[in-house]
């Protein structure tokens, strides 16, 4: 009896410990399916960190549109879908009857491309993330796509994985690696046919769409994706939080990738990551969601032109003025380039890159992984503020014609110092009969000044 007893308990016991071990991995599976494929949860997920603090990253518009690389990347549509007068009348100058879009992909050559010269370009310009197209609207693919044969740089052009070389290149730099994707294609037939039938049916979601997502995270463990074409369709045609639900459970990268807020007609500015909210969107004052301005050097086009004039793109004090606005607003800055069909990036593109990353190696610690300050911009005066720490940091984008910086913002107190990035010796200051902080800037000549424009002050001990 005491025997039958006792093996009864070892039983029971075995049992309970089983049941434990059960409930453990049920709760460790249960911890690790955190988000399910619905808005409020998916909009839950904290951002990860590494995007907030690299402030500033490099967009890439590159494709078969760059083959023609006249009007815009959206040539395809001006050209077909619009039935554009001026766009016929190009290709009747240019090009022989009967020749297709299909026909732009051969040349689309990228003979010159060097990914490692790129990267090197990026990452000169001060870039802490780049963000490639992997696929615009016209539906060519820059990588292998299972699911775009024949119309992918593998099979088609270059013969070259063009998203794999260039990630290689960016990941040995430490920079982050984001990948473009449209949602739709302008002219493939399962979207037009879904299009037709008001987005009941999702043949080209589960044919194109969903399958190339879902390559492209596998394939290159993207840091970003940065999603397109969604304003069609709502989210629910795009199963998007389906993926986006797998994306942040149980994808290689669901820990640190990021995504953006165009997931469907109903969701930019409102769901998802980071809000990009339109192209070029730029708010008057502080959001109270992380967000990203994309914007372009050619103000024209996000592909290259080769009709593209210098009055045409965003000048160096331009695009460091938007970059500081940017970021004291708690923003991102992704700014474009457009490389030609053969893999190059025009001087123009490259001056401009270079002189970002020129005056960030002045003034970067203001800039990346800083934070809004309690005030964004200083009333009626060119200056934007951000904080570091216990720094707090006064960008002047006009140098005052007496050489005397006020700022009503700021409070000082007894432990008070202030510098100029670039020029290490404390700077002197004093208070007006109004309570505004007088800075008495360095009396240099402009050559002697550590950047051209955009300078930096750096206080400590205010308030």
């Amino acid at each position: 009896m005491r025997s039958a007893e006792m093996k009864s308990r070892a039983v029971e016991t075995q049992l309970l410990l089983l049941l434990l071990v059960l409930g453990a991995a049920e709760s460790a599976f249960g911890a690790q399916r955190l988000y399910t494929p619905d808005w409020p949860s998916l909009d839950s997920r904290p951002l990860p960190d590494w995007f907030d603090e690299a402030k500033f990253g490099v967009f890439v518009h590159w494709g078969v549109f760059s083959v023609p690389a006249w009007g815009s990347e959206w040539f395809w549509w001006h050209w077909k879908g619009e039935g554009s007068l001026q766009y016929q009348r190009f290709m009747r100058d240019n090009y022989p009857p009967g020749f297709s879009y299909a026909d732009f992909g051969p040349q689309f050559t990228a003979r010159f491309f060097d990914p490692d010269d790129w990267a090197d370009l990026f990452q000169a310009a001060g870039a802490k993330y780049v963000v490639l197209t992997t696929k615009h609207h016209e539906g060519f693919t820059n990588w292998p796509s299972p699911v775009s044969w024949n119309w992918n740089s593998k099979d088609v052009g270059p013969h070259r994985d063009l998203v794999g070389e260039l990630g290689t290149a960016i990941r040995k730099r430490n920079m982050r690696y984001g990948l473009y994707h449209s949602l739709f294609e302008w002219f493939h037939p399962l979207y037009l046919l879904d299009k037709k039938n008001g987005f009941k049916t999702q043949y080209f979601v589960t044919a194109k769409t969903m399958p190339e997502l879902y390559d492209l995270v596998n394939r290159y463990k993207p840091d970003l994706i940065w999603s397109d074409g969604d304003w069609e369709g709502p989210d629910t045609y795009w199963n998007s939080t389906g993926f986006l639900s797998w994306l942040y459970n149980d994808s290689p990268v669901k820990d640190e990738v990021v995504v953006n807020d165009r997931w469907g007609f109903n969701c930019s500015c409102h769901h998802g990551g980071y809000y990009n909210c339109a192209d070029k969107f730029q708010p008057s004052s502080l959001p109270d969601h992380k967000w990203e301005m994309c914007t372009s050097i050619d103000r024209r086009s996000w592909g290259y032109r080769r009709t593209m004039s210098i009055s045409d793109t965003s000048s160096e004090s331009d695009i460091i003025s938007e970059l500081v606005q940017t970021v004291s607003l708690g923003g991102n800055y992704l700014l474009n380039i457009g490389p030609t069909k053969d893999g190059l990036i025009v001087p123009i593109f490259q001056e401009r890159l270079l002189a970002v990353g020129k005056w960030l190696r002045t003034n970067g610690e203001a800039i990346y992984s800083s934070k809004p300050w309690r005030v964004q911009l200083e009333k009626n005066e060119s200056v934007w503020y951000t904080s570091e720490g216990a720094a707090v940091y006064a960008i002047f984008l006009e140098w005052p014609e007496n050489g005397v910086l006020r700022l009503k913002s700021p409070q000082t107190t007894s432990s008070t110092q202030i510098i100029m990035l670039g020029i290490q010796e404390d700077l002197k200051w004093s208070k007006n009969p109004h309570e505004d902080l007088l800075i008495y800037l360095p009396q240099l000549p402009p050559s002697a000044l550590p950047v051209e424009f955009a300078w930096t002050i750096k206080m400590t001990g205010v308030e």
